[in-house]
């Protein structure tokens, strides 16, 4: 087509950043519109295996494009993280590290409200993937460039340690090196000069509230959640701690038991040792006794 990039690579990616910023339920149908739209050309075949974002990649995608600024905040703190941990400077890691996972759980949820004005509910499950996406790219630059291509088709999930493909998580090669357009959020609509009453007014307001109350009540699980898992945390370390100090107190007996022991032997050897060195001066003499009455006999003959 003659508004298309001459190269096919050119042309794909930017079909990719068109189908990767719409909505997820039109994914699949947009794309194979392309496909049968470029049958029979170089450009079907790169098309066709473009693959449909999972949900969290999706949210992800849709984060960058709308909030822009507070995803390059999220991953200029990351990479202020980096450097830190390069140069060993503990104390601004542990306020980095402060200030990544409070910066983290914000962005989530402003992922989630963005998501949910898509008409697409975030899951628990679904989060945690948008946050371990979040923190993956904030700790692995090869993510970041992932997360900023708006192209994700997976979630990512590194600690920085282990080894992470970022170009397994996105839609094909060249998205590593691509950006996400910016999408400016809906502009709402002018309110109406003369207000006609709704007949529907409380059956709306009850259904915000009811969706309120359901995202309080997520939010409040997930809390729930890790405070349980803090709780199991302290309980497990601390019969750990107790089953230490008992191993610690029974090394400690045995040192001592083995300590005395020691001594003992110790006087048992210097005993033994003078001992042996008094035989060593009776077998001398001993000895030249023998040689002396065998001398003696040899001259008798």
């Amino acid at each position: 087509m003659s508004d298309e990039p001459d190269r096919p690579e050119q042309a794909l990616l930017v079909h990719a950043e068109g189908l990767y910023g719409l909505p997820l339920g039109d994914f699949t149908g947009a794309r194979d519109a392309l496909v049968r739209e470029h049958r029979g050309t170089d450009l079907a075949a790169g098309l066709k295996a473009l693959r449909k974002p999972s949900t969290a990649a999706w949210v992800v995608n849709l984060l960058v494009r709308r909030e822009t600024e507070q995803v390059e905040q999220v991953l200029g703190l990351g990479e202020a993280l980096r450097q830190a941990q390069a140069t060993f400077s503990g104390d601004a890691l542990r306020d980095l590290t402060r200030q990544r996972r409070q910066l983290v759980a914000a962005v989530t949820t402003t992922a989630r409200r963005r998501a949910r004005e898509e008409g697409l509910r975030v899951t628990e499950a679904v989060a945690v993937q948008v946050e371990s996406t979040l923190t993956a790219a904030m700790v692995d630059a090869g993510c970041a460039d992932a997360v900023r291509s708006g192209l994700l088709v997976a979630a990512l999930a590194t600690t920085g340690l282990d080894d992470v493909d970022p170009a397994a998580a996105v839609a094909l090669p060249a998205a590593l090196g691509h950006r996400a357009a910016p999408v400016a959020p809906p502009v709402p609509e002018r309110p109406v000069l003369h207000v006609v009453p709704d007949p529907d007014a409380d059956a709306k307001a009850r259904r915000a509230a009811e969706d309120a109350l359901e995202e309080a009540e997520e939010a409040l699980a997930a809390v729930e959640a890790e405070h349980g898992r803090a709780e199991e945390d302290v309980a497990r370390l601390n019969a750990r701690a107790m089953e230490l100090a008992a191993q610690l107190d029974e090394v400690r007996r045995r040192a001592a038991e083995l300590e005395a022991e020691a001594d003992e032997v110790d006087a048992d050897l210097e005993e033994a040792e003078d001992v042996r060195d008094e035989q060593a001066v009776l077998l001398q003499d001993a000895t030249a006794e023998r040689d002396a009455a065998r001398a003696a006999l040899e001259k008798l003959g």
